[in-house]
């Protein structure tokens, strides 16, 4: 009997080792929205939570009444039926109270909306062109242009049989050749559109994601406040290769990003529209402002 004791044990063991995520899947695993980096990031963050407040406050005031109710007033404790069937003043409150409660959210919702939208005072405009399976990054006032592709090292991993282990691959599916660089405590103005299909341009630390389309030119604005490498990826099926177009944007102080354009520009990179034509035979579709 102890031996069956000890089997059924170690069993069940195993499975809940097998069962529970791991330190670093726990470490990685986060309920709640994450702050981000820019001013809209936090924007969002911040209507995120007054909303959710709103509702656990809302929830906790119907539920404890609901709990209370049905504690206090049930049969065993000789509690009978109400004998009402309406009341002008009950309909009223609870017509008005809900109403002032939506009016409320719908006030910052609306503010920060506006502000998604407010591309105005811009001090960077780049360009972003989506491809099957790439970003193009056009620096519209700097005479800068190059494209963005998935990284070599992640590129041979992902091949059939390559006999690479992914793991063993810093940042695999999630690093590029060239990423785009801005720089920090600017707001950066993008125009996204497509050569191609329907792409998606996110980075989640910036809170921002917008459709590329073919034919259309699309706006969105990030001001992001530190430094650092900050990863996203295309989030519109566009294709075979559409988990290996991954967004990297590297933000570098003005002092950095001073000099790194200059060395772009020293450089002579402005050979991406020829490169454009080789990757996409048909004509690029003629951009309109999408209303």
């Amino acid at each position: 009997m102890s031996k069956i004791l000890n089997y059924a044990a170690a069993g069940f063991t195993a499975c809940a080792a097998t069962c529970l995520p791991t330190r670093a899947a726990l470490a990685a695993w986060e309920l709640n929205m994450p702050v981000g980096v820019t001013e809209l990031s936090r924007d969002i963050h911040g209507l995120h939570m007054l909303v959710f407040w709103i509702c656990v406050i809302i929830a906790v005031a119907v539920f404890g009444m609901m709990i209370y109710s049905i504690v206090k007033f049930r049969h065993s404790q000789g509690a009978v039926p109400a004998k009402f069937d309406h009341s002008t003043k009950a309909e009223v409150v609870w017509t008005i109270i809900p109403v002032a409660i939506l009016v409320g959210m719908a006030i910052p919702a609306a503010e920060t909306l506006i502000r998604i939208e407010d591309t105005r005072n811009s001090e960077l405009t780049i360009k972003v062109t989506g491809y099957q399976w790439k970003w193009q990054y056009d620096y519209l006032d700097q005479k800068v242009s190059f494209f963005s592709t998935l990284a070599r090292d992640s590129d041979a991993a992902r091949q059939l049989h390559s006999g690479i282990d992914p793991n063993t691959v810093e940042h695999y599916l999630l690093n590029v050749d060239k990423p785009l660089v801005v720089p920090v405590d600017t707001k950066v103005r993008v125009l996204l559109t497509s050569g191609d299909v329907i792409h998606a341009w996110w980075v989640p630390p910036f809170g921002m994601k917008k459709d590329a389309i073919p034919g259309f030119v699309n706006e969105l604005w990030f001001k992001a406040s530190e430094t650092g490498v900050f990863r996203g990826q295309c989030a519109e099926l566009c294709g075979r290769d559409h988990a290996f177009m991954p967004v990297v944007v590297e933000v570098k102080s003005k002092e950095d990003y001073a000099a790194w354009l200059k060395t772009q520009q020293g450089s002579g990179v402005e050979n991406a529209p020829a490169q454009a034509a080789q990757v996409n035979e048909a004509a690029t579709p003629v951009v309109a402002k999408a209303e």
